[in-house]
């Protein structure tokens, strides 16, 4: 059952480094004498690997391969390993900015960790496990395949944290063998500026999405008006505030209009919403909380409309596709990653960015709109993830990735 099942008395930690849930020893050289094949999977938390990438970890599986999954550990790392098998090690990270002492104790971290795992190859996604994890594969000869899950702010505008980033993507993206891109914008910007070559360069429709999971539900909300639902993590470029705002403007005209926000609060991160901010909207009767929704489908199928009006650079916002494939038609900021699952006018509407009236014009068009065409545009959305962003399109690009670097 993997690394956790060994007695709590066989596991090393070292508090503020590299820590593991395997013994010290033995786990790279023994199994590469039996043959095994193993693949290690490096996210910024565990939560990301369970929500998002268990698709892959069960088709890694059945290829044959030990999985690993290195990430900091929280409350989804033990159902990861019940549920699906995994080993499981524990590596510390800040993901709150550059941070070079600690960046560079987590780099060091995942060097020892290369070594001692010897993968077939490490999948690194988000942005410090792209930089740091694609550094130490190179230097332990590992080989990386890397997905860029979107740039953040680090990419939203010309300063010198956008100019150092750029150099540690450059360095790090020298050496791999595949690096995903989420969407056509982030793979030209990288292009562009010289950061990885093109033939080292995938497009994939976002994370994908499974298209029998998301189905069609009644909608069961029925005595609500007409309902939004923004589902995202509270942060302020996320455009929480905006969805606010444009619902005050809304509600002047349509009070029956109804406003759901699934999301959970992180009192720590300075980049979410401050809670008073959230506690007035709730007062004013702007919104209805649902904190974090553990099946999201349940709040999906209260809204009539999926709205999300990002400030920033995104890969291809899953709250979006999930959506799209439970057929409801999509509001979303005109910027990089949230447009590519929307089609103006025939599957739902695009706002300016950072504009609540904007975004509250194409809301009030949204439940303008006759019940017929709204269900011919949940259906537009339905379809577009059938032919375009089903989950197996993401799959069968990492297995022919692999399948490459056999041969």
């Amino acid at each position: 059952m993997g690394a956790l099942r060994i007695r709590r008395s066989l596991r090393r930690r070292l508090p503020g480094r590299h820590t593991e849930t395997c013994p010290a020893r033995g786990i790279g050289a023994a199994r590469e004498r039996a043959g095994v094949k193993r693949i290690l999977i490096v996210y910024n938390t565990a939560y990301y690997v369970y929500n998002f990438r268990r698709p892959l970890i069960r088709r890694l599986s059945s290829l044959g391969y030990e999985v690993h999954v290195a990430a900091p550990r929280d409350d989804y790392a033990p159902r990861l390993i019940a549920e699906e098998g995994i080993i499981f090690h524990h590596t510390p990270l800040d993901g709150k900015g550059l941070r070079p002492l600690r960046d560079i104790s987590y780099c060091l971290g995942l060097i020892k960790l290369y070594g001692r795992v010897r993968p077939q190859a490490v999948l690194q996604y988000t942005i410090k496990p792209n930089i740091y994890g694609s550094i130490a594969a190179s230097i332990v000869g590992i080989p990386a395949i890397d997905n860029v899950t979107g740039l953040g702010a680090a990419f939203a505008k010309d300063s010198i944290l956008q100019r150092f980033v750029r150099v540690l993507y450059k360095l790090a993206f020298s050496r791999v063998e595949r690096v995903f891109f989420q969407n056509p914008d982030d793979q030209a910007l990288f292009l562009r500026h010289r950061l990885v070559s093109q033939d080292a360069c995938g497009l994939l429709p976002g994370s994908g999405v499974d298209t029998g999971r998301f189905s069609p539900r009644p909608r069961n909300g029925s005595r609500e008006g007409f309902t939004f639902l923004l589902a995202a993590r509270l942060l302020a470029e996320k455009g929480v505030a905006d969805y606010a705002n444009a619902a005050r403007i809304v509600k002047a005209r349509r009070p029956e209009a109804h406003f759901l926000l699934a999301g959970d609060h992180d009192p720590v991160d300075t980049h979410m919403i401050p809670r008073s901010d959230l506690d007035g909207w709730l007062r004013e009767g702007l919104i209805e909380w649902l904190g974090r929704v553990e099946d999201i489908r349940d709040a999906i199928a209260r809204a009539d409309c999926i709205v999300l009006p990002s400030r920033y650079r995104e890969g291809v916002p899953r709250s979006l596709l999930e959506a799209a494939s439970m057929a409801k038609p999509l509001i979303a900021s005109d910027s990089v990653g949230t447009r590519e699952p929307v089609v103006e006018g025939v599957n739902g509407f695009l706002c300016r960015p950072g504009d609540p009236e904007d975004l509250a014009r194409a809301m009030l068009g949204m439940a303008g709109l006759d019940e017929d065409r709204r269900a011919a545009m949940g259906a537009a959305s339905r379809k577009k993830m059938q032919d375009e962003f089903e989950e197996t399109l993401v799959l069968d690009a990492y297995q022919t990735a692999l399948r490459e670097l056999e041969s």
